[in-house]
């Protein structure tokens, strides 16, 4: 290999290692629920309020996901799912229960797509009889 032709392959060749280490990326998530509580549902105390909610959020990357402009939010997605229940939640002593989290990617020419849902079934609990209401057997 001559002189001439080794520079243009040790310059792509030092683009590609500083494009290499800039594709190294952390992230951090946070996989515990917000609020921690113990609810006895051994029996019907509740009502379903909606199975099956579904939250979304959305983000934007560009440059084949090298820069990121927008992330998507839980609390984004949260609030997208409680918007789509149908009825006013506030108020009301309601639980978001059986909840998962699906994160997936579009990726495009140029950009891409993140995405966040959040689904789960809300219920609404109801207050218990006092012992003197109950029903002797």
């Amino acid at each position: 290999m001559n002189q001439r032709s080794s520079i243009p392959f040790l310059a792509g060749l030092c683009a590609a290692l500083l494009l290499d280490g800039g594709c190294a990326s952390s992230r951090i998530e946070n996989k515990m629920p917000s609020t921690q509580t113990q609810v006895d549902i051994t029996h019907a105390n509740y009502k379903m309020i909606k199975a099956g909610a579904v939250g979304r959020s959305y983000g934007f990357r560009f440059l084949l996901g090298l820069i990121p402009l927008a992330a998507p939010s839980s609390a984004a997605a949260r609030t997208d799912l409680y918007r789509n229940v149908g009825q006013p939640v506030n108020g009301k002593s309601i639980a978001l229960i059986n909840t998962v989290e699906d994160r997936s990617t579009t990726w495009l020419l140029l950009f891409s797509v993140p995405k966040l849902v959040i689904t789960g079934d809300v219920v609404e609990f109801q207050k218990e009889a006092t012992a003197d209401a109950r029903p002797t057997q």
